[in-house]
């Protein structure tokens, strides 16, 4: 039975802890976390049903999956514990920000590094995970990709993509939910209840992503559809672009992008 340890409980941990969790690869008790916060531990194992531990150095013994789910200042820290005890045949799984493969390996140097980043949506198996990895993990990327399948959609990249995939994919998130909030302030504002007016833009947000998700549309056919000449969506559209809407994403994406190179 596959067995698969996880360094750091934090949001996205938990996130990924628990679309593994509820998956067919993995069962809960073949699960591990790791956290020195006792409150992420009781939290996922009272939720999950996974294996907790604060101690590193036992959890990976004998366990070929290891995923580094830590923040970027903590990474060099916990892989200077582990190196002297991780063996070659031991597989880790990077999420962390701004650390490439070779760096890792300055570290770890006689372990194969697969670097995946994912978003919160893994908690709802919604997740968007690139994956990037050297050639020598051919065979190890298959059950990664797999791995990642399991809790949404993955695709591999090349490494040099890595930076950009966390801001769309990851920090996406947020961007998105900020245009959903801003929807909604925009429904009570025309006179429904908060909690109306989020169901409203929640289920329109799904339907608009579903679409062009199915269909394999360009956002802007999907758009032509509901935009009839002189009519209110056209000008709401309109007065948006007027207002810098596409402008503003791209320029909030980009000093994102440009922040993120400057992370270590």
């Amino acid at each position: 039975m596959n067995k698969i340890t996880i360094i750091g409980g934090g949001n996205l941990g938990k996130s990924i802890i628990s679309g593994l969790a509820s998956s067919e690869l993995f069962e809960a008790k073949n699960i591990t976390v790791v956290d020195k916060s006792k409150y992420n531990l009781k939290e996922v194992e009272e939720k999950l049903g996974v294996s907790t531990s604060q101690d590193i150095i036992t959890s990976i013994q004998g366990i070929k999956w290891v995923i580094l789910c830590v923040q970027p200042r903590q990474l060099d820290a916990v892989l200077r514990e582990i190196k002297d005890v991780v063996t070659s045949d031991q597989i880790l799984i990077s999420t962390v920000t701004g650390t490439s493969l070779a760096e890792i390996n300055e570290v770890v140097p006689n372990n194969k590094v697969i670097r995946v980043m994912p978003n919160t949506g893994a908690a709802k198996k919604l997740s968007m995970t690139c994956i990037s990895a050297n050639d020598d993990v051919k065979e190890e990327l298959v059950f990664v990709e797999k791995m990642f399948n399991t809790i949404g959609e993955t695709l591999v990249i090349e490494e040099r993509l890595m930076q950009a995939a966390t801001v769309l994919g990851a920090s996406g998130i947020a961007f998105f939910l900020r245009f959903l909030r801003a929807m909604i302030q925009g429904g009570i504002q025309m006179g429904f209840h908060p909690h109306e007016a989020q169901i409203i833009a929640v289920q329109t947000a799904i339907g608009a992503a579903t679409l062009v998700a199915e269909n394999g549309t360009h956002p802007e056919r999907e758009i032509d559809k509901v935009t009839t000449p002189q009519g209110c969506t056209i000008e709401g559209l309109n007065e948006m672009e007027h207002q810098g809407l596409s402008s503003s994403v791209i320029k909030g994406v980009m000093a994102s992008y440009e922040k993120i190179n400057t992370i270590k």
